[in-house]
């Protein structure tokens, strides 16, 4: 109970199996938002009265947007609940805490012509990375850390089992995939096929352990220099707007599978989302207009007499 929150905060952190990034994020969050307000404090006098004007805190003083404030919240959130799991503190202090609201965003997925200037425009040795983004939804990272024993092109499947992310001073980590549900193999269609046979071709890739798409100088790509070294400078050849990242690439993908009628259990399945209920979450406005469909299924099943459910009806008849 009279244990300073940092002096608990720090020990929980160092103990958590948290990937370089989040590691990362962590720190940061308890660095700048939340040990210059209770670093010295004892865990167990933190009330939810405390908490709550902590998060409004958060955007009045901090100005942070609502999702990086439910995210630095969430940080804080899990260091309390240990601290229960301890027995340091009997109650959560952010149970029941208000929340600021996100706006929803609608994705705007990249037009297909969009998608191939992009590929024209971006250097060579990343033109089959774009393709095959676009064609198979991959994420950055899932990208990054492809190596050659993960494609199959006689099966046309590519196996998604690692991602890299970047850390400190530009240097890379080699991780497993998002999630268990980002374990998954996905179909490559013709022109990923294509593409891959012409990335190979040009840029040979020394043995099955040897990474598919690789940075100027060797070695795996790292993000913050294929954002400035080659993406952003392609986005603004191509005519795509500041601010598109990657990930845009991910969200083309899905728009195609929706517009042609994949269902969402197979649009979550392709994209290795956590469950359905997120994939409608990003792309519900996506999917066609189901009213027509509707009336239609309606209409067929009384096509033989369109009067048939009204008792009125048959009545008069």
């Amino acid at each position: 109970m009279k244990r300073p929150f940092k002096e608990y905060a720090e020990e929980w952190r160092a103990i958590q199996p948290h990937r370089p990034s989040t590691a990362k994020a962590v720190a940061q969050h308890l660095r700048r938002y939340v040990y210059p307000v209770w670093e010295k404090r004892a865990i167990g006098t933190i009330k939810p009265g405390d908490v709550q004007s902590w998060v409004a805190s958060l955007g009045a003083t901090h100005h942070l947007a609502a999702s990086t404030s439910r995210t630095v919240f969430n940080t804080v959130n899990a260091v309390f609940r240990a601290a229960v799991r301890d027995r340091v503190i009997p109650d959560n202090p952010c149970t029941g805490a208000k929340l600021p609201s996100v706006p929803h965003k609608r994705v705007v997925p990249l037009a297909v012509n969009q998608v191939r200037q992009l590929a024209e425009e971006i250097p060579g040795r990343y033109r089959g990375l774009v393709l095959l983004g676009a064609s198979t939804g991959l994420r950055p990272g899932e990208l990054f850390g492809l190596q050659l024993r993960h494609v199959d092109l006689l099966h046309a499947t590519v196996a998604v089992e690692q991602q890299i992310q970047q850390t400190a001073k530009h240097g890379v980590y080699v991780g497993p995939p998002k999630t268990a549900r980002s374990h998954r193999t996905v179909p490559l269609p013709k022109m990923a096929v294509a593409a891959l046979k012409v990335h190979l071709r040009d840029f040979p890739v020394d043995g099955s352990e040897g990474w598919l798409f690789t940075a100027p100088q060797g070695g795996p790509v790292v993000y913050t220099h294929f954002m400035d070294g080659a993406w952003r400078p392609a986005c603004a050849k191509a005519g795509i707007p500041k601010g598109v990242g990657p990930h845009a690439l991910r969200h083309h993908y899905a728009s195609l599978l929706i517009q042609h009628g994949e269902s969402v259990k197979t649009v979550s399945e392709r994209l290795g989302h956590t469950n359905a209920a997120m994939t409608l979450n990003i792309y519900t406005h996506l999917w066609p207009d189901s009213e027509e469909r509707t009336r239609a299924a309606v209409d067929k099943a009384y096509a033989d007499r369109p009067d048939a459910g009204d008792p009125r009806a048959q009545e008069a008849a």
